[in-house]
Parts: structure tokens; C-alpha cells; sequence
């Protein structure tokens, strides 16, 4: 279920505020963020942003085709290991 129009798209306010001053000093340095439920605007593309998976920030430059989307959706939170074929199962 998507997010009411009247609204608008949820941003966390201390991370627009950290890309707003880094807009105005034109500085780019990667910013932490554990929000992932933030949607991406077109005021956060260049930036790299690290986004918390759980364990770890993942860097993550922002580009034109990602606007629209939420951070979450560009980092792995599990890592699949293949499955155990029968054959390299131990005989007796």
C-alpha cells in the first residue's frame, strides 16, 4: 500500500538537512543514514549516501533513474548461500 498523495513522499528531516548544506557549500562527502524507508528526491542526486543493511553502511551514489524510490531498495539485507547439492553430501 503506497503513501497517500496529500502527503507527499516521507524524506527523514536530518538527512534533507544534511544534503541541503552540503547543496549550499558545494561539498560532497558520503553521508550515514539508517533510514531506508526515505524516498529519493531530485535534490539528493550526485550524493553518496550510506545506507545501514543491519550490519554495515553500504555506499550508494544517487543517480537520475533511482529518484522515485525508497534508499532500502538498493541494499542487500541477507546474503543467499547456495543450496547443498546431493552428490557433495558425506557417503558412508
Amino acid at each position: 500500500m503506497s503513501r497517500s498523495l496529500y502527503k507527499g513522499p516521507f524524506i527523514n528531516s536530518k538527512l534533507l538537512k544534511k544534503i541541503t548544506s552540503m547543496n549550499q557549500g558545494d561539498t560532497k562527502r558520503t553521508i550515514k543514514t539508517w533510514s531506508r524507508a526515505t524516498t529519493i528526491i531530485p535534490i539528493m542526486v550526485g550524493h553518496t549516501i550510506a545506507i545501514h543493511n543491519g550490519q554495515s553502511h553500504f555506499p550508494i551514489f544517487i543517480s537520475d533513474q533511482m529518484v522515485g524510490h525508497k534508499l532500502g531498495e538498493f541494499v542487500p539485507t541477507r546474503n543467499f548461500r547456495s543450496h547443498i547439492k546431493n552428490d557433495r553430501k558425506t557417503k558412508r
